[in-house]
């Protein structure tokens, strides 16, 4: 179990959602989708490691999705026998986990471009579609190792959002973000190192909403092209004009999509 306690926000009554959200962001980004829910639903956000309100993981590097997992013990608890799971990137990636350690659990799951890289791993090592992660993060991980946060940052942020995406970032938000992708190589760990294999998400029996965006990059394209193949009640939709951060960059245009599969599916 973990031996901290994870920051969590409610809202509303009724079928638990719990919403998990992307690296370098926190459960604020899911600000909109609880306020679309929360007259129907009890909505929960939750900060993983390191993010918005829960304190940093304790090692610097080796962590694992059953780590992040068991960090949310008290928020697993808090909603209940059966919830929805909502989750972005490395959100979803924890949210699968879930499903799969508590299949009886999970009412649905709606998730835009899980970042489950382990599926790609398994079946090819590199060179492989995941590669472009890969440099990105050791690109980070050289620019951490000599003490620049910064261009660590612009190495993350640029490779999901586009050249260009760190400098147009808000001078008041780059101290945050920065301070967060200091945690890029346990991120890597977490998602390249999971022992779980594609197969296993033939047991997923709930219903699972799939996102992708049309401008997002071959490393997220891979996994949810696997995934989508791999389900047994998957629906697939995409956001042809947006990227892989487009529940941040374009909240509205998600969060309705999401609502209506939540709404349908609780």
């Amino acid at each position: 179990m973990a031996s901290v306690q994870p920051y969590f926000k409610e809202a509303g009554s009724g079928p638990a959602v719990l919403c998990l959200h992307a690296n370098a962001s926190h459960s604020g980004q899911w600000k909109g989708l609880m306020h679309l829910l929360s007259p129907e639903f009890k909505v929960i956000a939750a900060d993983s490691y390191g993010s918005g309100q829960t304190p940093d993981w304790h090692s610097d590097r080796v962590i694992s999705l059953l780590d992040e997992v068991e960090l949310l013990a008290p928020v697993l608890e808090q909603a209940g026998e059966q919830f929805t799971l909502v989750g972005h990137s490395y959100g979803g990636a924890i949210a699968l986990k879930i499903a799969l350690m508590f299949p009886h659990r999970v009412r649905a799951l709606a998730l835009f471009e899980p970042t489950f890289f382990s599926v790609v791993e398994h079946e090819s090592p590199s060179p492989n579609e995941v590669d472009g992660i890969r440099r990105a993060v050791a690109n980070a991980s050289a620019a951490l190792e000599g003490g620049d946060s910064n261009l660590a940052a612009q190495h993350f942020i640029d490779f999901w959002m586009g050249q260009g995406s760190w400098a147009k970032t808000p001078e008041e938000r780059k101290p945050t973000v920065a301070a967060s992708v200091r945690n890029v190589r346990r991120w890597e760990h977490a998602l390249f190192s999971e022992p779980t294999t594609l197969e296993a998400f033939r047991g997923i029996q709930a219903p699972v909403l799939c996102m992708v965006g049309g401008k997002s990059q071959l490393s997220a394209h891979s996994v949810a092209n696997r995934l989508v193949a791999t389900l047994p009640r998957v629906e697939l939709v995409e956001f042809q004009e947006l990227g892989h951060m487009g529940p941040v960059t374009h909240p509205d245009v998600v969060n309705e999509v999401i609502s209506r599969f939540v709404k349908k599916s609780g």
